[in-house]
């Protein structure tokens, strides 16, 4: 009979240690937190969040860089690629390419601390206590001068 209670407490140790474990394997590479957890379906949406941010940010910094060079060009008297184009609207494209690359590089290090928070969390909740030790008990409780039926729930942690 106590082999069982044993047996019980082992399988309800908790390592205090596994949330800091996954979340610095997240940190080293992303998805290793998530592999580490099992929860192994996660990889690819991070490495796809992660790998369009980069996408992104190459692909303005390439516009950015192109216009403003073009500028640069243009005030030094030399022909550029864009000749339509007046200065203002040189101007303007590099000030909304500079934006939209910043805003990529920003949501790819926002996805990046994500993974890592989300490793930390789901290592957290795998050592949640969920089993199906809820009692619910009806109790008689002293309303006043009177008695009346009320409904108790305990918790034991």
């Amino acid at each position: 009979m106590t082999t069982g209670v044993r047996e019980q407490l082992k399988t309800n140790e908790i390592n205090i240690l596994a949330p800091a474990k996954a979340a610095f394997y997240s940190a080293v590479l992303p998805g290793l937190g998530q592999a580490y957890n099992r929860q192994y379906w996660k990889i690819p949406l991070i490495y796809g969040a992660i790998g369009a941010g980069v996408y992104f940010y190459r692909q303005n910094n390439r516009y950015y860089q192109d216009f403003r060079q073009a500028y640069f060009k243009r005030l030094n008297g030399l022909p550029d690629q864009y000749p339509q184009y007046t200065d203002d609207v040189l101007i303007t494209a590099q000030k909304y390419y500079r934006r939209q690359r910043d805003t990529a590089l920003l949501l790819t290090v926002l996805t990046y601390v994500l993974n890592i928070i989300d490793a930390n969390v789901s290592a957290h909740l795998k050592q949640w206590n969920v089993n199906d030790d809820l009692s619910f008990k009806t109790v008689q409780m002293p309303v006043g001068r009177q008695s009346g039926l009320g409904l108790q729930m305990t918790l034991k942690f």
